[in-house]
């Protein structure tokens, strides 16, 4: 079976398994690291996710890949049940909605004013752009970045 086919079957059975505990699935990946194969499942709720949640999903989720026939998922597998964390990547829409008036990172992929780098508060988006409020030694200053140069954006930890 395809990892994307196993990504779509677990996102299956463990969506009605997080709307009965009024949780959100973040992420679903099936990915070989070293020799070991890795089901993670990344999950949110308003508030945040505790590590009991993580067991409840964990175990309900276990319980309905056993009893899946056939098997989605034939070879040996770790499963993983977590909470995206503090510095989650801003993948969806939904994410970068959510990460209004927030603390970002966002690296892209050519420079803008020399930077290939900005931290700082997303003041602003738009299906083209975003708009990043972010400190220049000692001065408040805002960038516009259009989306199709983001390579990556997360929530990030302002020290």
């Amino acid at each position: 079976m395809s990892n994307k086919t196993v990504v779509e079957t677990v996102t299956a059975l463990v969506e009605p398994i997080l709307s009965e505990h009024n949780f959100e699935l973040y992420e679903v990946e099936f990915v070989q690291e070293a020799k070991s194969w890795y089901l993670r499942v990344y999950i949110d709720k308003e508030g945040g996710i505790t590590l009991e949640d993580c067991a409840i999903v964990s175990d309900q989720l276990s319980e309905q890949l056993d009893a899946a026939d056939p098997d989605p998922i034939p070879q040996a597998y770790f499963l993983e049940v977590s909470s995206p964390g503090a510095e989650r990547p801003l993948k969806r829409e939904v994410d970068y909605q959510r990460a209004l008036d927030q603390y970002v990172n966002v690296s892209l992929y050519q420079r803008i004013d020399g930077r290939k780098v900005y931290e700082g508060y997303l003041r602003q988006l738009n299906p083209e752009e975003l708009t990043i409020e972010y400190m220049d030694k000692t001065r408040q200053k805002q960038v516009v970045i259009p989306r199709a140069k983001v390579a990556k954006a997360r929530l990030a930890i302002k020290f």
